[in-house]
C-alpha cells in the first residue's frame, strides 16, 4: 500500500513546477471499485479518530481544500468527509469578502473559524485565496500581496503551536481538459447545473496565472507544521483515496487516547444498581 502522506507532500522549501505533477495519477488502483474498499476503511477510521479527538480534547485538525474551479472540492466534502462527526466538525466556505470584512487585515475574518481543542474544521476555499484570486485579478498591489505568505505563515504556526492544531492542506491537482469536461457534465446534468457560473469559462482564460499563482502558494507556504499536499484529481476515487489516508495516518500520528473518568466508577456502579433495582421493583408490584 502506497504511503501517499510522504508520496504527495510537499517538502519545505521545494520549488514547484506542477507541470511535473500528472493530474491523472491513481497509484496501483485501476478502477473506483477497486480501491473503495480502502476508502470506506479510511472513512470508519476517521470517524473512529474524530471520536477519540473529541473525548480526548487536546488536539484539533484544519483541513484545507483549495484547487481550480471543478477541481472536486465540494466532493472531498461530501464524499471523504462525510463520516465526520457533524458536533465536532464544521465546514467553512470563504468567497469574496464582504464590505465589514475588507475593512480589516485580511486573517480577521479566517481566525473565529479554526477549529477549538477536541473539534475538525475544513476549509472549503480558504485563506489562500488571497494570494490566489487578489493575485491574479489584481485586487490588491503586489507589494500587499506578496507579503502575505509570511503572514500566513506566522498565522498558521500561531494555531498549530497555541492550541495544537494539525494542519493538513490539499491542492486537488486537474488537468484544463479534465476541467472542460466536468463543465460538460454540469451543462447535461439538471442535478449539477446549480453550479454552473458566469465565471467559469472567464476563469479559464487565466489557466496560466492561477498555475503560477499555485506554484509559488506551494513553494513558499508548505512547512512542516502546515504542509501542502499536490493531489491528482483527475480521477475523483483516487483523490478520496489519497486525501482519506493522509488524514487517517495524521490523525493516527497524534496518539490520541481516552481520557480516564473524572468520577467514582465504583460509587456510579452502586448508583446504577440501585436505581435498577428499584425500577425492577416497582414493575413487578405494578403487574
Amino acid at each position: 500500500m502506497s504511503n501517499y502522506l510522504k508520496k504527495l507532500i510537499v517538502k519545505p522549501d521545494s520549488k514547484i513546477r506542477l507541470k511535473h505533477f500528472d493530474p491523472g495519477y491513481h497509484g496501483t488502483h485501476e478502477s473506483h471499485k477497486s480501491a473503495l474498499p480502502e476508502i470506506e476503511e479510511n472513512r470508519q477510521k476517521m470517524q473512529e479518530l474524530q471520536y477519540l479527538m473529541y473525548a480526548e480534547n487536546k488536539h484539533s485538525l484544519l483541513i484545507v481544500l483549495q484547487g481550480l474551479d471543478a477541481a472536486g472540492k465540494d466532493g472531498v466534502v461530501r464524499h471523504v468527509l462525510t463520516g465526520m462527526n457533524p458536533s465536532g466538525c464544521i465546514a467553512s466556505n470563504f468567497k469574496q469578502p464582504t464590505a465589514r470584512e475588507l475593512a480589516h487585515d485580511f486573517l480577521w475574518r479566517v481566525h473565529p473559524h479554526v477549529p477549538g481543542k477536541g473539534s475538525v474544521a475544513i476549509f472549503n476555499r480558504s485563506h489562500y485565496e488571497d494570494v490566489l484570486v487578489a493575485r491574479v485579478h489584481n485586487l490588491v498591489p503586489e507589494k500587499i500581496w506578496s507579503k502575505r505568505y509570511d503572514q500566513i505563515n506566522d498565522f498558521e504556526r500561531l494555531i498549530a503551536t497555541e492550541n495544537n492544531t494539525t494542519i493538513l492542506k490539499f491542492f486537488l491537482h486537474i488537468s484544463k481538459e479534465e476541467q472542460l469536461e466536468r463543465f460538460k457534465k454540469r451543462l447535461d446534468d439538471p442535478a449539477r447545473q446549480w453550479k454552473i457560473s458566469d465565471s467559469d469559462y472567464k476563469e479559464r482564460d487565466y489557466w496560466k496565472d492561477y498555475i503560477e499563482a499555485f506554484e509559488d502558494v506551494l513553494s513558499k507556504t508548505s512547512t512542516e507544521r502546515a504542509p501542502w499536499f499536490i493531489i491528482p484529481a483527475n480521477h475523483k476515487w483516487f483523490r478520496d483515496l489519497a486525501i482519506s489516508q493522509i488524514i487517517t495516518r495524521a490523525m493516527e500520528e497524534m496518539n490520541m487516547q481516552l481520557p480516564t473518568p473524572t468520577v467514582n466508577l465504583a460509587e456510579i456502579r452502586r448508583e446504577y444498581h440501585q436505581a435498577a433495582g428499584a425500577e425492577k421493583s416497582g414493575h413487578s408490584k405494578n403487574k
